[in-house]
């Protein structure tokens, strides 16, 4: 059964970029666009290994859903376009594994298949 990775983030064409890597990389992908898509994946509990959000485009609710994915035992990777010590915190303290700031797609996947343990 191949890993399967949820990517999040407000930007469509982004995210089809990023499955279609991860596709590449041999990881099953499930995308969410807005909030209400991402609080339906995280309602649906499939057996992601890690989820992947990019902040960009989303506004301080995106935290309460990454306290969902933290309590739903849901690894997850916050994806920030810029370095800040508050999206830093918040990301720790609403339980992110890491926090990147734009990472180019090779350091993204190096990232990706570390945490896996790959």
């Amino acid at each position: 059964m191949k890993t399967t990775i949820l990517s999040v983030g407000s930007n469509r064409a982004n995210l089809d970029l990023l499955s279609q890597q991860l596709v590449k990389e041999g990881y099953e992908t499930l995308s969410a666009a807005s909030l209400e898509e991402l609080d339906t994946s995280i309602q649906e509990k499939k057996d992601f290994a890690v989820a992947l959000i990019d902040l960009s485009g989303f506004d301080e609710r995106i935290w309460e859903r990454c306290e969902a994915l933290r309590k739903a035992k849901i690894p997850f990777i916050v994806i920030s376009p810029q370095r800040s010590p508050i999206i830093q915190k918040d990301s720790m303290k609403h339980g992110a594994s890491s926090l990147l700031v734009k990472p180019d797609m090779k350091e993204l996947m190096e990232y990706i298949h570390t945490l896996l343990g790959e």
